[in-house]
């Protein structure tokens, strides 16, 4: 199996992309700690994915949460070897001068803070692993097409996914002396419960005006993001650092 010897955390796992990544995760031998700010959601997947996962509640822009998050994985599993940072909100299309400041607040701490406090808790980590000859540590950051062909009227989001690419990027560099690599994932629009949020309203014109924008013609899935994300993170990938990888059915070309 592709990532048997992997243990990860896969953020914003209760639902979505996030919980397709983990159950690809767990399909291909990893073992996957599961974590949502909301617990049931989180104890659902873990429950369904098996013996191989553990569930955590933490909400990822709270550094002692982050903290024990990360503690959670050597506890459950005595290791840490992946991290997905998929955790993130949006908000719904308005002109870039409506957005209430404290949705602003939220989008810069779940879509941006919460990763420099995960790579301020896993890099030392990660270091110290890589000094005792363990090697294969890897981030990925999920981003979005957004932030690399905005769409109108979501300007706040988009402007945190291009910040989550740049980000990538230079911990990418940085990192690489270390063998810690890091990538991240641009998703087209996807049938998740963010889908909502980033149409406004959820009608049949409303969805086609979508996927006229998508060559292929169709939402991505959970699906299609966990097949991605097994191998950025699988050592298929170990020569793939500082990548953006768009799965998103043609939009950004």
């Amino acid at each position: 199996m592709r990532l048997e010897h992997k243990i990860a955390i896969v953020t914003g796992a209760g639902s979505g992309f996030g919980a397709g990544i983990a159950a690809r995760f767990v399909a291909e031998g990893a073992r996957v700690l599961v974590v949502d700010r909301d617990a049931a959601a989180a104890e659902r997947v873990a429950g369904e994915l098996g013996e191989r996962a553990r569930a955590v509640r933490a909400d990822v822009a709270v550094r002692a949460d982050v903290d024990a998050m990360i503690e959670a994985a050597y506890d459950a599993f005595g290791g840490l070897t992946t991290i997905v940072n998929n955790a993130g909100v949006g908000h719904v299309p308005q002109p870039l001068e409506g957005l209430a400041e404290d949705a602003f607040d939220r989008i810069v701490a779940v879509n941006m803070k919460a990763i420099y406090l995960v790579a301020q808790a896993a890099v030392p980590r990660f270091k110290a692993a890589r000094e005792r000859g363990e090697v294969g540590a890897s981030f990925l950051n999920v981003a979005s097409t957004g932030g690399v062909s905005p769409r109108p009227r979501l300007t706040w989001y988009n402007a945190s996914k291009g910040w989550v690419i740049t980000a990538t990027r230079a911990m990418a560099v940085e990192l690489a002396p270390f063998g810690i690599r890091v990538n991240a994932l641009n998703p087209v629009a996807g049938e998740t419960p963010l889908l909502k949020t980033f149409m406004g309203e959820d009608t049949p014109e409303v969805r086609a005006k979508f996927l006229s924008t998508i060559p292929l013609g169709r939402f991505s899935t959970p699906e299609d993001m966990g097949h991605a994300a097994c191998f950025l993170c699988s050592d298929e990938a170990s020569m793939i650092t500082g990548v953006a990888l768009e799965v998103d059915g043609g939009r950004c070309i």
